[in-house]
Formats: C-alpha cells, structure tokens, sequence
C-alpha cells in the first residue's frame, strides 16, 4: 500500500491514522535516507497515541522512551544484532510498548518477526511517498 504526502501536515495525517491501527506491544521500522522524515513521522505517530513529550531523534542515546507507552530507536551506529543485545536495546521490544525502529537494518537479525515496515521516500523538498508493507484500512 502506497501513500503520499505533499507537505509536513500530510505527512503528519498519514501518521495520525496508521497510530489509529497499533495496540501496546506493536513495532515498526521505518525506512527511508537520512532526512526522509523517520523522525518527523514519529512525532506525529506519539501526539496521535497521547505522548505530550517532545519527540527527538534519537541518535546519539540509541533510544528514547516516552512515558513506557512508545520506544523509539535509532541503529543508525550499530552494526549489528549484537550490538543492540549488549547494549540491553532488545530488552525493549517485547514490552507492552508500541516500539519504533529507524536503521533496523542494521540489526536485523534481532528485531521481532512480526515488525511493521514502512518505507519513505524524499519524492520533494516537503513530498514523501510512504509504502506499507501491510495493506491497513487507514
């Protein structure tokens, strides 16, 4: 299933209405270059589910948790499965949290079977195209 959105705030209905679709427990990786919107798509995904903390890539902390509700993770500077084990990130995936994984390819081997991916392509400056793998009723 493909959608598209022209601007932040389609981005952000996009987001709005697939939250709509995940129950504690769900993961999702998105995939995408660097600056195709990972981040941005999560914050919108938070608001949606009742997350009032400002959302923030998390880069450099590997991963942030917002009120044990949503897990948001960045691989981006792992390399592999057993990176994310040794750091204790894989504890994470299998909580009553909605888990969000940006660069899961790079630990693949680690993230959970029934993972969501969405894939989002930079089609414009303010223009993505997200593919779900999955086909929802959003």
């Amino acid at each position: 299933m493909k959608l598209y959105a022209n601007n932040v705030g389609e981005t952000e209905k996009i987001a709005t209405a697939f939250a709509k679709t995940l129950k504690p427990g769900d993961c999702i990786s998105l995939e995408g270059d660097l600056g195709a919107g990972k981040t941005a798509f999560t914050k919108a995904l938070a608001n949606a589910i009742g997350i009032q903390a400002e959302v923030v890539s998390p880069t450099y902390a590997y991963m942030n948790d917002y009120e044990g509700k949503l897990y948001h993770f960045d691989f981006y500077r792992l390399s592999s499965g057993e990176d994310a084990e040794a750091l204790g990130l894989t504890d994470y995936f299998y909580a009553n949290a909605i888990c969000v994984f940006e660069w899961a390819c790079n630990v693949w081997d680690v993230i959970p079977e029934n993972t969501q991916r969405i894939i989002i392509e930079k089609t414009g400056e303010t223009s993505r195209a997200f593919t779900f793998e999955k086909e929802l009723n959003l």
